[in-house]
């Protein structure tokens, strides 16, 4: 009884951490016509105050996962820890907007660190099959609603404390984190004759992604054909690709290819990517569709997103139990399913729809794909790994996850451009243009959904939720 205390203990702390992790990249979006104000940022270096967060993060996340095997994992989680609530104390004390983004971005590195070791954590504390499942159900409930839940404390916070508590928020709980992991929560560290860090491989991975990142958040700006648009994708594939030749070549490779032999770790990544490509986009436009169209104040539009986070904890909780029977393929093809579905909903807003009529029961299909879809990716990508190498397949699904928001937010965004440029040329008031813009993404990210189920439905083996370690490997 004392183990499944001490257990519970150790998955509360983790999923906190995982909480504020994910509620950072969100939890700002309501506030930014106020900081705008506040710190004279200029209209095209505002989208910084999200981006410079994400490039970081998406771009360190395989250095950290690693480095927590090779390092000890709770010693990579309390260094991601603590650099996180500095920068986030510094962020809501910043007076530029030079300052925000710098310490933004500087948060996104340590986030890096942080969210790999502590899934890591989770992996190797709980033993595969059900009772790792539960574990995972409630992390993968944090990992999608998270987002959700930073529209809504960002919304509250502020209208009532001002923009620079979406920071200081933070705090408190760091410290109170930094307090209570080393008490409850064990050193581990892969068992490796080695502590090798590949140099040259974390400069191609970093360097890479961070630059693909990058060009996929400036292509919609600059023009996905444009000279520099193909110059930064480019690059960051020539990057990634000398990444690959240097892992095959490498004695001690900071990622070893061999983990994606592991079928369904290769599967559920290939699925992540158009998951959060259509979810990252859906919180977007929907925030801002509360927002300018329908006029909702920011407490307001945060209250919007409120059933999200609910029907997703309860989602969440009751798909760990059914992946312990049925496996994780079966709600790992549903789930996106639900949301081509929600996203289909959401495409026949207008500008006099409803929040009740129009925008709720889209999020509750949504939230019902998303409970669904990210315990069972979160599952499948993390089951059959040899405990040596958990810090790893953390580390490339977060990468995954931050890839296909950006990826997917890049290419809707410039979906929603072209739609309304065409809109308004038809003479349609900007109110109209906008919605139609809205309307046109969301058609396409209902494909893009479809096609994360179409990918769980072929790239992924049932694998029932009770098999152990030994089974799941061979599975591949």
């Amino acid at each position: 009884m004392k183990q499944a205390i001490n257990k519970n203990r150790i998955l509360l702390l983790l999923a906190l951490a995982q909480f504020i992790v994910v509620l950072d990249s969100s939890i700002v979006n309501i506030a930014l016509p106020l900081i705008s104000k506040e710190l004279h940022f200029s209209p095209e270096n505002l989208q910084w105050v999200v981006t410079a967060y994400t490039l970081t993060f998406g771009g360190f996340l395989l250095l950290g996962g690693r480095a927590a095997d090779l390092f000890g994992r709770r010693r990579t989680f309390m260094i991601g820890l603590i650099g996180f609530t500095l920068m986030s104390l510094l962020a809501g004390l910043s007076q530029s907007s030079g300052m925000l983004i710098v310490f933004r971005a500087i948060q996104g590195l340590a986030a890096a660190f942080m969210s790999p070791a502590a899934l890591s954590i989770v992996v190797s504390t709980f033993k595969e099959g059900a009772e790792r499942n539960r574990a995972l159900g409630v992390w993968g409930g944090v990992a999608a609603g998270g987002a959700a839940a930073g529209l809504l404390f960002g919304g509250v916070l502020t209208e009532y404390f001002g923009w620079r508590w979406d920071f200081f928020v933070n705090v408190p709980i760091g410290l109170a984190l930094a307090y209570f992991v080393p008490k409850f929560i064990p050193e581990s560290k892969a068992d490796l004759d080695h502590k090798h860090l590949d140099l040259p491989g974390a400069v191609f991975a970093t360097t890479g992604l961070m630059t693909l990142v990058y060009g996929l958040v400036k292509a919609p700006e600059y023009g996905w054909g444009d000279s520099k648009s193909i110059l930064l994708i480019g690059g960051a594939l020539v990057l990634l690709a000398a990444f690959i030749i240097n892992e095959k070549r490498s004695k001690h490779p900071l990622m070893p290819l061999s983990i994606f032999s592991i079928r369904n770790l290769r599967g559920a990544n290939l699925a992540q990517l158009p998951i959060t490509a259509s979810m990252f986009a859906m919180f977007f436009f929907i925030s801002l569709y509360v927002q300018t169209i329908l006029g909702y104040s920011p407490i307001r539009s945060g209250l919007a997103f409120l059933p999200v986070t609910i029907v997703i904890g309860i989602v969440s909780a009751i798909a760990s139990r059914f992946i312990a029977r049925v496996g994780y393929k079966l709600p790992m093809t549903i789930g996106p399913v639900f949301i081509a579905v929600a996203m289909l909903f959401f495409s026949r807003l207008e500008v006099g729809s409803t929040y009740l009529a129009h925008v709720l029961p889209g999020l509750i299909i949504l939230a019902l794909g998303l409970g669904m879809t990210f315990v069972s990716v979160t599952i499948a990508a993390t089951s059959g790994v040899p405990k040596h190498e958990s810090g790893l397949a953390s580390g490339i699904l977060n990468t995954s996850q931050q890839i296909g928001g950006a990826l997917g937010l890049a290419v809707l965004s410039g979906i929603y451009a072209s739609s309304v440029k065409d809109a308004a040329m038809t003479g349609a008031d900007a109110a109209h243009a906008q919605v139609a813009g809205y309307q046109d993404a969301f058609i396409v990210a209902a494909g893009i959904a479809l096609a994360a189920s179409l990918i769980s439905a072929f790239a992924v083996k049932h694998v029932k939720g009770e098999r152990h370690e030994s089974e799941a490997i061979v599975a591949h």
